[in-house]
Formats: structure tokens, C-alpha cells, sequence
């Protein structure tokens, strides 16, 4: 709403200096001109070069404001059309939302094998079964625990309140595809990311997770490089975790229900995302409103009286 109050107060000053310059140069026009001599023609009689060239004037006055007016409306147009727009882009982030949602409840499916169908299942649940290699654990951090209501809540803040801590990614060898894979078993605070603090969530034996399919991340802007010597990882980059585990590039979320008591907490998919297209709805429809008025008030309401 702050941008809205700053664009009307500068269409206001616009539209008042516009106005007054206009004002200023008829006027001078009209003074300079009505000081003009009468011409004498040819034939003895003269001509009023003063009122002339004010009509002259006039016409030109008339067409300036007839470019001004026209050109001005291009702002009401514009942002009439951003609104639109904007319409249509909620809409589509809506379904996006509501498909994440449909692919992370849905019913899991055993783990394809090929690369084309897992790239094609992300997001998707899966089960496995297995047992996990305790010993080359890896850091995701820093990373603070999901809350899909408080995230819907701090939509589009540039900080985030709450605790912050690591996911603990582990290697997990299938016993029933005969391969390893990464699984993402959820979030530990700060307090518990060395793994002798938590001595009772490092489960042994054969056990079963599922969890959602996640492909590679690439690394966004002002987002740290991973620092692998450290075991830091700020994104998930799935071809050097592989590189350091000797797992394959197949990378899981442990969802909520495999979390082991003591151990990380599962079910840190992130499906929230940014909707803020209502907000800029209302501030393009918002800036047309106040710009058509301001400009029938000065073309048409003036024309009229």
C-alpha cells in the first residue's frame, strides 16, 4: 500500500506541474502576442497579426492537450493490465500448490530405478526398506524446522524467526533394489547435530521409510558453496553427495511417520509457497482506479463544465 500512496502522490505533482506549465504558456503567448502591431495588406487594410496568432495558439494549446490526454491514459490501461495479469497468475500458483499437496499425501509407490521416471516423481512418496550407514552422515544447514502454517504466515519476509539447526542426510542401502540411496532423515537443533547426542535415534537393523522424491538443487543467489571438506552443505547437490558416499544420485525426504524417537525429525519437504499475487492484485487494480479518476476528472469533467 506504500508504493500505491507514492505513485498517486507523483501522478498528483505531475498532473499539477503539467497543468500550471500549460496555463504559464498561454498566457505568456497571449501576452506577447496581443502587444503585435496591426499588419496593413496590399490592398489598405489591416490585419489584427495578435488575435490570429492567438487563435493559432489555440489550436496548438488544443492539440497538446489532446496528445497529453491520450498518452496519460496509457497508465490506467497498463496497470489495468498488470491487475489481469496478476489474476491469472494466482491462479496458476493455486493449482501448483495443490498439486505439491496431492503428490506429497498420496499413497507411496515402491522406488523406481531409472533415471527418467525419478525425474519425473519428484515430490512423489515412495517406500523403501534398508538400513542406514550411520557412519557418513552429511549436514544440510542452516535449516529451521517446517511448519507449513508459520512458513504460509512469513511468506515473502527476508528473515524467519525460530530455531535453527542442520537435516541430516544419511545413506540408506535398499536391501530390496540392492542400491544406496540418500535419505534426508529431518532436522536436529544446533545442540544435536554431532551424532553422539542423540545415540538413540541412530537406529540399526532393516527398517522401513518413506519418504518424497527430490532432485538436485541448484545453487541460488547469496546462497554459501557447499564446503565438503567441513561436511557443510548449503544446498542440495546431489552429484558431489553422491561423489563423497558412493551412494547414487537418488535423493529422498523421510516423511513424518519414519521419524525414529530420539533421532531427526522427518516430514521437512517445504511445499509452501510464496502467494502474494492478491497483494499486487489489489495494488494494480488499486493504482487503475485512482488513475482513471484523476484522468476523467481533468479531460472529461473539465470538457464537460
Amino acid at each position: 500500500m506504500a508504493s500505491l500512496k507514492s505513485v498517486l502522490a507523483h501522478s498528483t505533482r505531475v498532473l499539477s506541474i503539467l497543468k500550471q506549465q500549460t496555463n504559464a504558456i498561454y498566457i505568456k503567448r497571449t501576452f506577447l502576442l496581443s502587444r503585435l502591431p496591426p499588419f496593413k495588406r496590399a490592398d489598405g487594410r489591416f490585419i489584427n497579426v495578435g488575435r490570429q496568432s492567438s487563435s493559432t495558439a489555440a489550436s496548438a494549446e488544443k492539440g497538446e492537450d489532446s496528445f497529453l490526454k491520450w498518452f496519460l491514459l496509457l497508465i490506467p490501461a497498463t496497470t489495468f493490465g498488470l491487475g489481469t495479469w496478476q489474476v491469472k497468475r494466482r491462479q496458476w500458483k493455486l493449482q501448483l500448490i495443490d498439486e505439491l499437496k496431492r503428490l506429497t499425501t498420496a499413497e507411496p509407490i515402491p522406488l523406481p530405478l531409472t533415471a527418467y521416471e525419478l525425474n519425473n516423481l519428484e515430490y512423489r512418496r515412495v517406500r523403501v526398506r534398508g538400513q542406514y550407514d550411520h557412519t557418513q552422515e552429511l549436514y544440510v544447514l542452516p535449516r529451521s524446522p517446517v511448519d507449513p502454517e508459520r512458513e504460509a504466515r512469513e511468506a515473502g519476509r527476508l528473515t524467519s524467526s525460530g530455531e535453527t539447526g542442520a537435516n541430516v542426510i544419511t545413506p540408506f542401502h535398499c536391501t530390496d533394489l540392492g542400491i544406496t540411496i540418500l535419505v534426508n532423515r529431518g532436522y536436529v537443533p544446533r545442540q544435536k547435530i554431532r551424532p553422539e547426542t542423540r545415540t538413540k535415534g541412530q537406529v540399526e537393523g532393516e527398517v522401513e521409510v518413506v519418504g518424497v522424491v527430490r532432485l538436485t538443487e541448484i545453487r541460488k543467489p547469496f546462497v554459501p558453496n557447499n564446503d565438503v571438506e567441513r561436511n557443510r552443505w548449503h544446498y542440495r547437490d546431489l552429484e558431489a553427495m553422491s561423489h563423497v558416499t558412493g551412494a547414487e544420485p537418488i535423493f529422498i525426504d523421510a516423511d513424518y511417520g519414519s521419524t525414529i524417537p530420539g533421532g531427526p525429525i522427518g516430514g521437512q519437504t517445504r511445499v509452501t509457497l510464496r502467494n502474494e499475487h492478491m497483494q499486487y492484485i489489489v495494488t494494480w487494480y488499486g493504482l487503475c482506479a485512482a488513475t482513471s479518476y484523476m484522468w476523467y476528472a481533468k479531460f472529461i469533467k473539465r470538457i464537460k463544465v
